[in-house]
């Protein structure tokens, strides 16, 4: 049996973000669950523009985990719709208001519309290191090179 960790999610104004789906996985098998915009007016994103999109929900993970947000690849593909900072981090003890950091990388402006779905939100387990300093570190076979050393 796999452990499946327990949100809970807070609908800020509710009065005026019912419409507002809150994160859902949209299939059995999903690794993401779909975020909507909530937006009060529609939002023309021009390309190399960034946005931060308001969700309209907070929410609290239990400790040891993280949400990574990630972009949808439809909006992806389609527009050039990305995250900025993908994947975006949400740690498990911040309670704003999450909100979505969208960069347009497409040659179109693109409108969102109040409830589209703009980003996937990832639930994973996170671990912290502990941090040990060395005088030396041990030796591999790739030891220092960098990207494309392997002729890839």
């Amino acid at each position: 049996m796999t452990f499946s960790p327990t949100i809970s999610f807070l609908r800020l104004n509710p009065e005026k973000n019912q419409d507002i789906p809150l994160p859902r996985y949209m299939t059995a098998q999903s690794a993401g669950m779909d975020i909507c915009a909530a937006l009060e007016e529609n939002l023309v994103l021009d390309p190399d523009r960034i946005a931060l999109v308001p969700t309209g929900f907070a929410m609290a993970l239990p400790d040891g985990f993280e949400a990574q947000i990630r972009p949808r690849s439809g909006l992806a593909v389609k527009h050039g719709l990305s995250i900025i900072n993908a994947p975006g981090t949400i740690d498990a003890d911040y309670r704003g208001e999450v909100k979505i950091a969208l960069i347009n990388l497409g040659k179109e402006p693109v409108t969102l519309k109040r409830g589209d779905r703009i980003a996937q939100m990832v639930i994973q387990k996170v671990y912290q290191a502990r941090v040990k300093v060395v005088e030396k570190l041990d030796e591999t076979d790739r030891s220092q090179g960098g990207f494309g050393h392997t002729g890839q």
